[in-house]
């Protein structure tokens, strides 16, 4: 192999290691752009390591707290409205540590990128015992925002057979 060919070759092989090196460094890096509005009192969410998947979320009340009695639920607001771009949702998930610590839930909620009104997150008070006093400012969620993929739906008198069939809860087993 001559010097010139030689010099050629390691030259493309340089370049597919920097597109590479580049991709993987896009991907790694991708932030989504999500414009937000914050309510009056309302706190930004926040990422509390670099290594965290979601956000933390402060409720923003209009009193000091809110008292929630066992078994029963309460819509608490956030004190923001987000614009998410088209192609993505954003997702509230419960805090471990809210569950662990206070006997309360957070549902898992979804946010169309379409919608524009302030985001809540609905608590569950699941202590038997004790009503759940949730202070002005406490962090109660997460958030994230993740991509979706709309279903396009094809009408069909037939699915294909699956060894489950039309097994439905339980089915696969109890463990």
């Amino acid at each position: 192999m001559s010097f010139f060919m030689f010099v050629q070759t390691l030259m493309f092989e340089l370049a597919v290691i920097a597109v590479l090196v580049c991709f993987y460094l896009k991907i790694k890096s991708r932030k989504v752009i999500t414009r937000i509005k914050l309510l009056k009192g309302g706190m930004l969410p926040e990422y509390k390591t670099e290594g965290s998947a979601c956000a933390d979320c402060y409720c923003k009340l209009e009193g000091e707290s809110v008292t929630i009695p066992p078994f029963k639920s309460v819509l608490v607001g956030l004190g923001f409205a987000l614009e998410v771009p088209e192609g993505y949702k954003t997702v509230i998930d419960p805090r471990s540590s809210f569950l662990y610590k206070e006997g309360a839930l957070v549902c898992h909620g979804e946010i169309d990128n379409d919608y524009r009104g302030e985001v809540k997150a609905n608590v569950i008070n699941l202590n038997p015992n004790k009503d759940l006093v949730i202070k002005n400012g406490q962090r109660i969620c997460q958030l994230q925002v993740v991509p979706i993929h709309s279903m396009y739906f094809e009408l069909s008198d037939e699915l294909s057979d699956t060894r489950r069939g039309a097994g439905s809860f339980g089915s696969t087993g109890s463990n």
